[in-house]
């Protein structure tokens, strides 16, 4: 089963929408963390471990996590999903362009 994180800054809105969605089908395995220490669920290397393909919602958070964790990379898939943050939790707006997005990267998966 593959192993999906969603990245944002605080975890709180983008990212946890992400990972409620996805959680849905059986196929996958997400979870969903934040790039800044304030974060509900602070990015780590054991989250960068355990993730086969990374889901960053702004170019910033890949450049950041690169930075950040780059021996713990070992080459692993990071997407930009380039969706700013003016979204709040579970927006139905936000919903369909994470379907737009995410959508044709795991359609192998299901």
């Amino acid at each position: 089963m593959p192993k999906i994180l969603f990245v944002c800054a605080q975890n709180k809105l983008r990212s946890p929408t992400a990972e409620a969605i996805f959680s849905r089908f059986d196929q996958l395995d997400c979870l969903s963390a934040g790039i800044h220490s304030s974060a509900n669920n602070p990015l780590d290397r054991e989250l960068i471990a355990w993730a086969d393909v990374i889901f960053v919602m702004e170019k910033k958070h890949k450049a950041r996590i690169q930075q950040r964790f780059r021996s713990s990379l070992n080459g692993k898939r990071i997407i930009s999903l380039d969706i700013p943050d003016q979204f709040q939790y579970m927006d139905p707006a936000l919903i369909a362009l994470l379907e737009k997005r995410v959508g044709p990267h795991i359609q192998k998966f299901l």
